[in-house]
C-alpha cells in the first residue's frame, strides 16, 4: 500500500473513534464546518502548494463560518497525511471580528483530554474537548493553533478562500496578528462541532473544485454551500462543505479518490443527505496537462463509480441526491492546465448527465447543467453565471445553485 492511502486509512479508522461514546452525546453534537484534509504536493505539480513545507516557533490563526449554532464547542484537527508526530503547543478559538482579529471576551483556550497541548500522530485525527462558547447560527470564529517544533506541514485543505494568519511565536491569545503573514489554505482545523439540545438535521455536500468554492470572492462565504447554509442554518440545518478542489470519483489527484474518502468526509459526519456533485475532473483530467498520459473516462465507469457511493448511501440511511455535471467547453484558456475540454469528453458528460437525470438510481437529482448552461450554446456556462475561466460558475452562479436546493429535495417529502 502506497504512503498515501496508507495514511489515509489510519485517519479514517481513527475517526471513526472520535464518535461520541453514549448514544444521548450523539444526538446533541453537530458538525457545523468541515474542511476536507487533503496531502500537500511537491513544486512539480502544476498548481503551487499555497501553504509552507515546514512550520517552526508559529501560530496559525484560520477563520471559519459556522452553519447551526450551539452553546458549546469543539474542534477537530487532522494529521491524515503526515509522516511524523505533530504537536499543537497551544490551541483556542474566538469569535472573530473581522481579519486577524478576535473577540477577547469570547477567548476560550481549547484542552485535550485536560491538557492544553496534544501531539497528532502520523494519520490521526484529534477532537478538542468542549468548551461553553455561545455561537449564533452563521456566527464567525478564529481557531488558532501554536507549533512549537520544527513541523513539515503534510495535511491540509488546499481551497480555502478565506485568509489564514501565520505569525512568528506563541501569540494564539493575542487579539490582532499584526504583521501576520496570510496564506489561503488550511492547516491542520479539519472540522467544527457544536452542542445544542436537539440534534440537527445536516447536509454535506460533496464534491470538486465546484464545491470547493473555486473562483468565488475570497473572504467573502461566496460558495454555493455557504449560500444554502444561509438559507438553511437559521431553520436548525447544518450545511458542510467537503468539496476538495481538482477532486474525481475514481482517481487520486488533489486528494485521494471519492470512493476511498466518503467514509471519513460524508458518513462519519453522520448527515442526513448528501448531495454529490463530482466527475467533471475524471473526465477532463485525462489527457490534460494534470495527467497527460491517463486513458480517457468512460461514461460507463463514472456510473459504476456513483452507484457504489447510492450503495454506501443507502446503507447507512442517507438520502443521495446527484447533480448534473455542469458546461465546460473551452474551459481554463488562460490557465498553465491546457486540453482539459475537447469534443469526445463533452459526449461523455452528456451520457452521464443523461444516467443521472433519467436512471431514478439517485434519490434526487439537483440539475445543476440545465440551471447554468447557456440556452443558445449548452456546452458552455451562461454568461451572466460564469466566473470567466468557463469551468468554474462566479458568485451568482453559486448563488442560483444554493437557491435551486429546497428541502424537499434534500430531505424528501415529510
Amino acid at each position: 500500500m502506497n504512503p498515501l492511502r496508507k495514511t489515509f486509512f489510519a485517519a479514517a479508522l481513527a475517526l471513526s473513534l472520535l464518535a461520541p461514546a453514549h448514544a444521548g452525546d450523539a444526538t446533541r453534537w453537530t458538525g457545523t464546518w468541515i474542511a476536507s484534509p487533503q496531502a500537500t504536493w511537491g513544486a512539480d505539480f502544476v498548481l503551487p502548494n499555497n501553504a509552507p513545507d515546514r512550520v517552526r516557533d508559529q501560530t496559525i490563526r484560520q477563520v471559519a463560518r459556522l452553519s447551526v449554532g450551539g452553546e458549546r464547542v469543539r474542534i477537530a484537527l487532522s494529521n491524515a497525511y503526515g509522516h511524523e508526530p505533530v504537536t499543537i503547543g497551544a490551541a483556542r478559538i474566538a469569535r472573530s471580528l473581522g481579519g486577524s482579529r478576535i473577540d477577547a471576551g469570547s477567548d476560550r483556550a481549547l484542552t485535550f483530554g485536560g491538557r492544553s497541548s496534544v501531539t497528532l500522530l502520523p494519520g490521526a485525527p484529534v477532537l478538542s474537548d468542549p468548551v461553553d462558547l455561545r455561537a449564533p447560527a452563521l456566527a464567525e470564529v478564529a481557531v488558532s493553533l501554536y507549533l512549537p517544533q520544527d513541523t513539515a506541514l503534510r495535511s491540509f485543505h488546499w481551497e480555502g478562500l478565506r485568509d489564514a494568519y501565520l505569525v512568528q511565536g506563541d501569540r494564539s491569545a493575542q487579539i490582532a496578528l499584526d504583521g501576520a503573514a496570510t496564506i489561503p489554505s488550511r492547516p491542520y482545523l479539519s472540522a467544527i462541532y457544536v452542542e445544542s439540545a436537539r440534534r440537527a438535521r445536516s447536509v454535506v455536500a460533496f464534491g470538486d473544485s465546484i464545491t470547493d468554492g473555486a473562483a468565488s470572492t475570497p473572504n467573502r462565504n461566496r460558495r454555493w454551500p455557504d449560500a444554502l447554509a444561509e438559507r438553511l442554518a437559521p431553520r436548525g440545518i447544518a450545511v458542510l462543505n467537503a468539496g476538495i478542489s481538482g477532486a474525481q470519483v475514481l482517481n487520486d489527484g488533489m486528494g485521494v479518490n471519492a470512493l476511498a474518502r466518503f467514509e471519513r468526509d460524508v458518513l462519519a459526519q453522520r448527515p442526513d443527505s448528501v448531495v454529490v456533485l463530482m466527475g467533471i475532473n475524471d473526465i477532463g483530467w485525462p489527457g490534460s496537462t494534470f495527467e497527460p498520459s491517463r486513458e480517457a473516462m468512460s461514461a460507463q465507469r463514472l456510473i459504476d463509480g456513483y452507484r457504489q457511493l447510492i450503495a454506501r448511501s443507502r446503507q447507512a440511511g442517507v438520502r443521495i441526491v446527484g447533480a448534473t455535471l455542469t458546461p465546460f467547453e473551452d474551459a481554463l484558456p488562460d490557465a498553465p492546465v491546457k486540453h482539459y475540454f475537447n469534443p469526445d469528453k463533452e459526449r461523455v458528460r452528456q451520457q452521464v448527465n443523461a444516467w443521472i437525470r433519467g436512471s431514478g438510481e439517485f434519490d434526487a437529482v439537483a440539475d445543476f447543467d440545465a440551471l447554468l448552461r447557456d440556452p443558445a450554446h449548452p456546452a458552455r456556462m451562461r454568461a451572466a453565471f460564469d466566473s470567466g475561466d468557463r469551468l468554474h460558475p462566479g458568485d451568482a452562479g453559486y448563488r442560483a445553485m444554493a437557491d435551486s436546493l429546497d428541502e424537499a429535495l434534500l430531505f424528501g417529502a415529510h
